[in-house]
């Protein structure tokens, strides 16, 4: 195999999540620093993202303006932007909701891009630029979503550099949102963000009650969307002989 076919491939591999780029060649993630590419994501609990982010917007009132991370999540919310109409100024790191603001919303919706250091698996512009970027605007909210939460209430993100702009995100927001699925407390990243309790308000999707009950423990204000309750385990029953 000659060196330019095997960066290809550790590029190809990097972008799907399945390695971490290394000089000269390339590691397995651990679990908790593994992350999916962006259109993989995009894939992954579809109707609960749709559901959260129209929520959201109907949180927002004409004329605000808004942070939006990198997230799949907010990309939901970005393309509910659009189908509503609404007046908003959006700010973001997202190339993809960069890019869908841009050739889909028209006139009702302008857009800030954070720049910085654009990231392949993620289509998101991160790093100490993209952070001054952050700092330099401020936001009447934030929706933002992360890759885990911990069972003490930390959000976490798999990527330090994610994990600081969406920090920055939450310090420059009026009033922030934190936008998850079931899905999020499975697992935990690698790098904390903030603990839940510095979020405004928390929208959640599937969650079971013992969940929920945890998620309020942390964060108080807790929407619940399509509670999952626990099936009662069922009773034998004794028939006479």
């Amino acid at each position: 195999m000659s060196p330019v076919t095997a960066r290809r491939d550790l590029d190809e591999l990097e972008r799907r999540g399945v390695l971490r780029r290394t000089h000269g060649g390339g590691v397995l993630p651990t679990t908790s620093a593994h992350e999916d590419s962006f259109a993989r994501r995009l894939k992954i609990a579809v109707e609960a993202k749709r559901r959260l982010a129209e929520e959201a917007v109907a949180l927002m009132a004409p004329g605000e303006t808004v942070f939006l991370d990198s997230s799949t999540t907010c990309y939901f919310v970005a393309r509910r932007i659009v189908e509503t109409g609404i007046a908003t100024t959006v700010l973001t790191n997202s190339f993809p909701v960069m890019e869908l603001i841009f050739n889909e919303s028209g006139n009702n919706a302008e857009i800030i891009g954070v720049g910085g250091s654009l990231r392949r698996l993620t289509r998101s512009f991160v790093g100490p630029f993209a952070v001054r970027t952050v700092q330099g605007h401020f936001a009447d909210r934030l929706f933002l979503s992360v890759k885990g939460l911990t069972e003490t209430g930390m959000m976490t993100d798999a990527d330090a550099l994610e994990a600081e702009v969406k920090r920055t995100m939450i310090a420059q927001a009026g009033e922030s949102t934190l936008l998850v699925d079931q899905s999020k407390v499975k697992v935990r990243g690698l790098s904390v963000i903030a603990s839940v309790a510095e979020v405004s308000n928390v929208i959640a999707h599937g969650l079971s009650s013992e969940e929920v009950s945890a998620l309020r423990t942390a964060r108080g204000s807790v929407r619940v969307l399509d509670l999952q309750v626990a099936s009662a385990p069922e009773r034998s029953v004794r028939r006479p002989s």
